[in-house]
Protein backbone atom coordinates (compact mmCIF):
# COMPACT_ATOMS: atom_id res chain seq x y z
CA UNK A 1 0.00 0.00 0.00
CA UNK A 2 1.42 3.36 -1.06
CA UNK A 3 1.51 5.97 1.56
CA UNK A 4 0.56 9.53 0.90
CA UNK A 5 4.07 11.08 1.33
CA UNK A 6 5.78 9.37 -1.72
CA UNK A 7 2.82 10.24 -3.91
CA UNK A 8 3.07 13.87 -2.92
CA UNK A 9 6.80 13.88 -3.80
CA UNK A 10 6.16 12.42 -7.25
CA UNK A 11 3.51 15.02 -7.98
CA UNK A 12 5.87 17.78 -6.78
CA UNK A 13 8.71 16.66 -9.09
CA UNK A 14 6.33 16.53 -12.08
CA UNK A 15 5.24 20.08 -11.35
CA UNK A 16 8.85 21.30 -11.19
CA UNK A 17 9.65 19.75 -14.58
CA UNK A 18 6.60 21.28 -16.15
CA UNK A 19 7.44 24.74 -14.82
CA UNK A 20 11.11 24.71 -16.07
CA UNK A 21 11.87 27.38 -18.74
CA UNK A 22 11.71 26.01 -22.32
CA UNK A 23 14.48 26.89 -24.83
CA UNK A 24 14.31 26.05 -28.54
CA UNK A 25 16.93 23.77 -30.07
CA UNK A 26 19.80 25.62 -31.73
CA UNK A 27 19.28 26.20 -35.45
CA UNK A 28 22.18 26.82 -37.86
CA UNK A 29 21.47 29.53 -40.45
CA UNK A 30 22.67 28.23 -43.84
CA UNK A 31 20.96 30.88 -45.95
CA UNK A 32 23.92 33.30 -45.88
CA UNK A 33 26.95 32.75 -48.07
CA UNK A 34 30.11 32.38 -45.99
CA UNK A 35 32.64 35.18 -46.33
CA UNK A 36 35.71 34.36 -48.42
CA UNK A 37 38.94 33.54 -46.68
CA UNK A 38 40.94 36.73 -46.44
CA UNK A 39 44.15 34.76 -46.61
CA UNK A 40 43.35 32.98 -49.87
CA UNK A 41 46.13 31.91 -52.20
CA UNK A 42 47.67 34.75 -54.24
CA UNK A 43 46.65 35.24 -57.88
CA UNK A 44 48.55 33.29 -60.48
CA UNK A 45 51.48 35.14 -62.05
CA UNK A 46 50.85 36.32 -65.59
CA UNK A 47 54.48 36.05 -66.61
CA UNK A 48 56.47 32.99 -65.61
CA UNK A 49 59.83 33.65 -63.97
CA UNK A 50 63.01 32.85 -65.82
CA UNK A 51 63.92 29.23 -65.04
CA UNK A 52 67.36 28.22 -63.87
CA UNK A 53 67.68 25.70 -66.72
CA UNK A 54 65.89 25.50 -70.07
CA UNK A 55 65.88 22.26 -72.03
CA UNK A 56 66.12 22.98 -75.75
CA UNK A 57 63.09 21.76 -77.71
CA UNK A 58 62.86 21.00 -81.40
CA UNK A 59 62.41 24.29 -83.28
CA UNK A 60 64.16 26.41 -80.62
CA UNK A 61 66.99 28.76 -81.50
CA UNK A 62 69.26 30.68 -79.16
CA UNK A 63 67.45 33.86 -80.19
CA UNK A 64 63.93 32.48 -79.67
CA UNK A 65 64.82 31.20 -76.18
CA UNK A 66 66.32 34.57 -75.24
CA UNK A 67 63.23 36.29 -76.70
CA UNK A 68 60.86 34.06 -74.71
CA UNK A 69 62.39 34.95 -71.35
CA UNK A 70 63.45 38.55 -72.10
CA UNK A 71 67.18 37.75 -71.92
CA UNK A 72 69.95 39.28 -74.04
CA UNK A 73 71.00 36.60 -76.55
CA UNK A 74 74.66 37.59 -76.14
CA UNK A 75 74.54 36.95 -72.40
CA UNK A 76 72.74 33.66 -72.93
CA UNK A 77 75.50 32.57 -75.33
CA UNK A 78 78.22 33.69 -72.90
CA UNK A 79 76.67 31.91 -69.89
CA UNK A 80 76.62 28.64 -71.85
CA UNK A 81 79.95 29.01 -73.73
CA UNK A 82 78.19 29.02 -77.11
CA UNK A 83 80.06 30.70 -79.94
CA UNK A 84 79.09 31.65 -83.48
CA UNK A 85 77.08 30.44 -85.32
CA UNK A 86 75.27 29.81 -81.99
CA UNK A 87 74.03 26.31 -82.80
CA UNK A 88 72.00 24.45 -80.16
CA UNK A 89 70.44 20.98 -80.25
CA UNK A 90 67.23 19.44 -78.83
CA UNK A 91 67.71 18.08 -75.32
CA UNK A 92 70.57 20.46 -74.55
CA UNK A 93 70.23 22.19 -71.17
CA UNK A 94 70.95 25.91 -71.14
CA UNK A 95 71.74 27.96 -68.05
CA UNK A 96 69.30 30.89 -67.99
CA UNK A 97 71.01 32.98 -65.31
CA UNK A 98 74.49 34.36 -64.93
CA UNK A 99 76.85 31.80 -63.36
CA UNK A 100 78.56 32.74 -60.08
CA UNK A 101 81.88 34.49 -60.52
CA UNK A 102 84.92 33.70 -58.41
CA UNK A 103 86.27 36.78 -56.68
CA UNK A 104 89.86 35.50 -56.82
CA UNK A 105 91.70 32.88 -58.87
CA UNK A 106 92.37 29.46 -57.42
CA UNK A 107 95.98 28.58 -56.43
CA UNK A 108 96.31 26.40 -59.53
CA UNK A 109 95.21 29.27 -61.77
CA UNK A 110 97.62 31.64 -60.03
CA UNK A 111 100.52 29.19 -60.61
CA UNK A 112 99.61 28.84 -64.29
CA UNK A 113 99.41 32.60 -64.77
CA UNK A 114 102.75 33.13 -63.05
CA UNK A 115 104.38 30.42 -65.14
CA UNK A 116 102.93 31.86 -68.34
CA UNK A 117 104.16 35.35 -67.47
CA UNK A 118 107.70 34.13 -66.73
CA UNK A 119 108.02 32.03 -69.90
CA UNK A 120 109.56 34.08 -72.72
CA UNK A 121 107.78 34.08 -76.05
CA UNK A 122 109.60 32.26 -78.84
CA UNK A 123 111.36 34.42 -81.39
CA UNK A 124 109.52 34.75 -84.68
CA UNK A 125 110.76 32.48 -87.42
CA UNK A 126 112.41 34.06 -90.44
CA UNK A 127 110.25 33.76 -93.49
CA UNK A 128 111.93 31.96 -96.38
CA UNK A 129 112.69 33.71 -99.62
CA UNK A 130 109.68 33.74 -101.90
CA UNK A 131 109.13 34.23 -105.57
CA UNK A 132 108.05 37.83 -106.38
CA UNK A 133 105.35 36.45 -108.67
CA UNK A 134 103.94 34.32 -105.81
CA UNK A 135 103.88 37.38 -103.55
CA UNK A 136 102.03 39.30 -106.22
CA UNK A 137 99.38 36.57 -106.60
CA UNK A 138 98.89 36.38 -102.82
CA UNK A 139 98.28 40.12 -102.65
CA UNK A 140 95.58 39.80 -105.29
CA UNK A 141 93.47 37.32 -103.28
CA UNK A 142 89.89 38.53 -102.65
CA UNK A 143 89.13 40.21 -99.35
CA UNK A 144 87.10 38.28 -96.76
CA UNK A 145 83.33 38.44 -96.99
CA UNK A 146 81.71 41.35 -95.15
CA UNK A 147 79.34 40.98 -92.25
CA UNK A 148 76.39 38.88 -93.56
CA UNK A 149 73.89 41.04 -91.65
CA UNK A 150 75.05 44.18 -93.44
CA UNK A 151 74.80 42.51 -96.88
CA UNK A 152 71.14 42.19 -97.84
CA UNK A 153 69.00 41.86 -100.91
CA UNK A 154 67.64 44.98 -102.55
CA UNK A 155 64.52 46.29 -100.83
CA UNK A 156 61.22 45.31 -102.39
CA UNK A 157 58.23 47.66 -102.71
CA UNK A 158 57.13 48.47 -99.19
CA UNK A 159 54.29 49.94 -97.21
CA UNK A 160 56.10 53.23 -96.79
CA UNK A 161 59.12 54.87 -98.38
CA UNK A 162 59.78 57.04 -95.33
CA UNK A 163 62.42 55.83 -92.89
CA UNK A 164 63.89 56.96 -89.61
CA UNK A 165 67.42 56.26 -88.42
CA UNK A 166 67.64 55.26 -84.75
CA UNK A 167 70.58 53.50 -83.05
CA UNK A 168 72.36 53.12 -86.37
CA UNK A 169 69.43 51.33 -88.05
CA UNK A 170 67.00 52.68 -90.65
CA UNK A 171 63.43 51.83 -89.65
CA UNK A 172 60.09 51.89 -91.45
CA UNK A 173 56.59 50.71 -90.55
CA UNK A 174 56.20 46.94 -91.00
CA UNK A 175 52.70 47.25 -92.46
CA UNK A 176 50.03 49.82 -93.15
CA UNK A 177 47.20 50.14 -90.71
CA UNK A 178 46.00 51.77 -87.53
CA UNK A 179 47.62 51.02 -84.17
CA UNK A 180 44.88 49.11 -82.37
CA UNK A 181 46.96 48.25 -79.29
CA UNK A 182 49.69 50.70 -78.23
CA UNK A 183 52.81 49.68 -76.32
CA UNK A 184 52.04 48.72 -72.71
CA UNK A 185 55.02 48.14 -70.42
CA UNK A 186 52.84 46.09 -68.03
CA UNK A 187 51.45 43.73 -70.69
CA UNK A 188 52.51 40.13 -71.11
CA UNK A 189 53.52 40.75 -74.74
CA UNK A 190 54.86 44.25 -75.12
CA UNK A 191 54.63 45.67 -78.61
CA UNK A 192 52.23 47.28 -81.08
CA UNK A 193 49.06 45.70 -82.44
CA UNK A 194 48.78 47.11 -85.98
CA UNK A 195 45.42 46.48 -87.61
CA UNK A 196 44.73 45.48 -91.19
CA UNK A 197 43.20 42.61 -93.12
CA UNK A 198 44.10 38.93 -93.40
CA UNK A 199 46.69 38.37 -96.10
CA UNK A 200 47.95 41.95 -96.01
CA UNK A 201 51.74 42.19 -96.68
CA UNK A 202 54.10 42.36 -93.70
CA UNK A 203 57.50 43.94 -94.37
CA UNK A 204 60.85 43.89 -92.63
CA UNK A 205 61.02 47.07 -90.58
CA UNK A 206 64.80 47.21 -91.12
CA UNK A 207 67.51 45.26 -92.91
CA UNK A 208 68.90 42.24 -91.11
CA UNK A 209 69.09 38.47 -90.75
CA UNK A 210 66.18 36.17 -89.93
CA UNK A 211 67.15 34.38 -86.71
CA UNK A 212 63.82 32.69 -86.03
CA UNK A 213 60.86 31.60 -88.16
CA UNK A 214 58.40 29.24 -86.53
CA UNK A 215 55.58 28.63 -84.04
CA UNK A 216 57.38 27.45 -80.90
CA UNK A 217 56.68 30.60 -78.83
CA UNK A 218 53.25 30.39 -77.23
CA UNK A 219 51.09 33.47 -77.71
CA UNK A 220 52.76 34.73 -80.90
CA UNK A 221 51.38 32.34 -83.52
CA UNK A 222 53.43 32.29 -86.72
CA UNK A 223 56.43 34.34 -85.58
CA UNK A 224 59.47 35.86 -87.32
CA UNK A 225 62.43 37.45 -85.50
CA UNK A 226 65.00 39.56 -87.37
CA UNK A 227 68.40 40.56 -86.00
CA UNK A 228 69.45 44.06 -87.08
CA UNK A 229 72.55 44.47 -84.92
CA UNK A 230 74.11 42.92 -81.83
CA UNK A 231 71.68 44.93 -79.69
CA UNK A 232 68.49 45.22 -81.76
CA UNK A 233 65.90 42.63 -82.79
CA UNK A 234 62.41 43.01 -84.25
CA UNK A 235 59.57 40.47 -84.05
CA UNK A 236 56.46 39.93 -86.19
CA UNK A 237 53.69 37.78 -84.73
CA UNK A 238 50.26 36.38 -85.68
CA UNK A 239 51.11 35.93 -89.35
CA UNK A 240 48.96 33.86 -91.68
CA UNK A 241 52.00 32.78 -93.66
CA UNK A 242 55.77 33.15 -93.26
CA UNK A 243 57.79 33.85 -96.41
CA UNK A 244 61.34 33.71 -95.00
CA UNK A 245 63.44 31.09 -93.25
CA UNK A 246 66.12 31.21 -90.56
CA UNK A 247 69.38 32.49 -91.99
CA UNK A 248 67.78 34.59 -94.76
CA UNK A 249 69.10 38.10 -95.29
CA UNK A 250 66.31 40.64 -95.81
CA UNK A 251 66.30 44.26 -96.84
CA UNK A 252 64.25 47.01 -95.28
CA UNK A 253 60.81 46.97 -96.85
CA UNK A 254 61.07 43.40 -98.15
CA UNK A 255 57.91 41.35 -97.67
CA UNK A 256 58.46 38.61 -95.10
CA UNK A 257 54.93 37.46 -94.23
CA UNK A 258 51.18 37.84 -94.63
CA UNK A 259 49.06 39.25 -91.83
CA UNK A 260 46.88 36.87 -89.85
CA UNK A 261 44.73 36.95 -86.70
CA UNK A 262 45.48 36.78 -82.99
CA UNK A 263 43.83 34.52 -80.40
CA UNK A 264 40.89 36.98 -80.16
CA UNK A 265 40.26 36.75 -83.92
CA UNK A 266 41.55 40.28 -84.47
CA UNK A 267 43.17 40.88 -87.84
CA UNK A 268 46.47 42.47 -86.89
CA UNK A 269 50.25 42.25 -86.76
CA UNK A 270 51.93 42.05 -83.36
CA UNK A 271 55.18 43.99 -83.77
CA UNK A 272 57.99 44.27 -81.21
CA UNK A 273 61.43 45.85 -81.06
CA UNK A 274 63.85 44.58 -78.42
CA UNK A 275 67.06 46.25 -77.35
CA UNK A 276 69.52 44.22 -75.26
CA UNK A 277 66.79 41.62 -74.87
CA UNK A 278 64.21 44.03 -73.43
CA UNK A 279 61.04 45.26 -75.24
CA UNK A 280 61.03 48.97 -76.10
CA UNK A 281 58.28 51.18 -77.50
CA UNK A 282 58.43 50.78 -81.30
CA UNK A 283 57.06 54.31 -81.74
CA UNK A 284 60.44 55.57 -80.49
CA UNK A 285 62.06 53.93 -83.54
CA UNK A 286 59.48 54.06 -86.34
CA UNK A 287 58.98 57.22 -88.46
CA UNK A 288 56.14 59.50 -87.51
CA UNK A 289 53.02 59.16 -89.63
Amino acid sequence: MVTGRPLVLVIFVICLVGCAPWAPAPVEDRSRTPEPDRQAAPRERIVSPVPGIHEVQRGDTLYSIAFRYGVDWRELAEWNDIGAPYTIRPGQELRMTEPPRRSRPTPAESDRRAQTASTPEPAPETAPDTDPEAESSADEQPAPDPDPVAETRAPAPSASDSARSVAGVDWQWPTSGEVLHPFDASATRRGLGIGGSTGQPVYAAAAGQVVYSGTALIGYGELIIIKHSDTLLSAYGHNRARMVQEGDQVGRGEQIAEMGMNERDEELLHFEIRRDGQPVDPLSYLPRR
